[in-house]
Formats: C-alpha cells, structure tokens, sequence
C-alpha cells in the first residue's frame, strides 16, 4: 500500500513534470532553466533536486511522462469498436492535424518541438525521444497490419516500413505548419496519406 508521503512525492513529482513540459513546449530545452520551472511549480530548488538529479535527468523524465500518456491515449484511439483500422488511423492523424494546427502554436508534440535540439544535446534524452517515438511506430505499424487484413487499407511492403515512413511524413509537416502558419502542410499529408494507404475517407 502505498503511504500518504509516497503519494504526495508522486503528486508533486508529477506537478514539476507537467509544469516543466508546458513551459518547454513553448520555449525549448535550453531556453528555459530550473527557476523559472521551480517558480511556476512553487516547489523550492531543494525539493526539485529530491525528484531529479540534473536538468537532464529532469528532461529525459518529461520526456518519459509526456510519450507514456501520449501513448495510452494512441491505444485508447486505436482500440475504438464499430469503426475499422483505416478510419482509426485517419481520425488519430485528423486529431495531430488539428491539435498542431492552432495559431497560439506551443509545440504541443514534444518530438517536433524538441527532438532536433535535445537529440544534440543529450544522449540520454536521444534515448528517451527514440524509445517514445518508436512506441508510436509500433503501434501504427500494428493498427496498418490489422487494416490491410480487414481490408479497409493497402500499403507497399512491410508495416513497420510503411509506419515509419509515415510518422516521419507527420512530424515533418508539423515542422512545416510553425514555418508557415498556415495548415497546408498538414492538408498536403492528409492527402498523402489517404493516397499511400489507398484510403478513400
């Protein structure tokens, strides 16, 4: 059984995190130091060095939290009864699109937003960014292997191939829309996607 102190250090542990990321999903990895997280959380400098040894231990920790939620609700988006794996997977896409897409645009995605600047920084939170990122591909390549057997989509060569192919199809027009500011780049992925899985949604 977990004890009252136990609970409360996963709560605040928990609190930095979520602070953390917000604040790095604006800003960047290197922008942005522990004071202004310590000062936002309201957690003093000792505290946060009772949770995380360093900065770096602290970011490969959000990164960690941040790919664990993103992918339980992946799971949760795939599993969806009464629709087929095509629809499944177009609806996760149209949601990225949509949650990108906005003007006040905050790097809600955490590999697009930190991927190209802590991956030269940091092997450890390199690591955390290809563990997280290949979870997502996993999955995908799973939901593409199920709808080709169902019959709702179509690929050339393997899943794990055509997934990859993809998400990397995604997180470069998500690169592109803060460049732009507009949605194009994720309209023009919408269509290659639709037209790579033979997809007529």
């Amino acid at each position: 059984m977990k004890t009252a102190t136990h609970q409360h250090n996963q709560q605040v542990r928990e609190h930095i995190l979520a602070v953390g990321q917000r604040i790095m999903a604006g800003k960047g990895f290197s922008a942005v130091g522990l004071k202004e997280i310590l000062d936002e959380s309201e957690v003093p400098k000792g505290s946060f060095y009772y949770y995380f040894t360093s900065k770096e231990d602290f970011g490969v920790a959000m990164l960690s939290h941040y790919f664990d939620a993103y992918l339980a609700e992946l799971d949760q988006l795939l599993a969806e009864n009464g629709t087929t794996h095509a629809q499944r997977l177009m609806n996760y896409w149209l949601l990225w699109a949509e949650t990108q897409s906005c003007e006040d645009c905050q790097g809600k995605c955490l590999a697009v937003k930190l991927g190209a600047e802590v991956s030269d920084l940091s092997d450890k939170m390199r690591a955390a960014l290809m563990r997280g990122t290949a979870g997502i591909i996993s999955r995908l390549a799973a939901a593409l292997e199920a709808g080709a057997a169902e019959g709702s989509l179509q690929f050339e060569g393997e899943a794990e191939r055509a997934a990859e192919a993809l998400y990397q199809l995604w997180v470069g027009a998500s690169i592109m829309v803060k460049i732009v500011r507009t949605s194009t780049p994720f309209e023009a992925a919408l269509s290659l996607t639709r037209q790579t899985l033979r997809i007529s949604l």
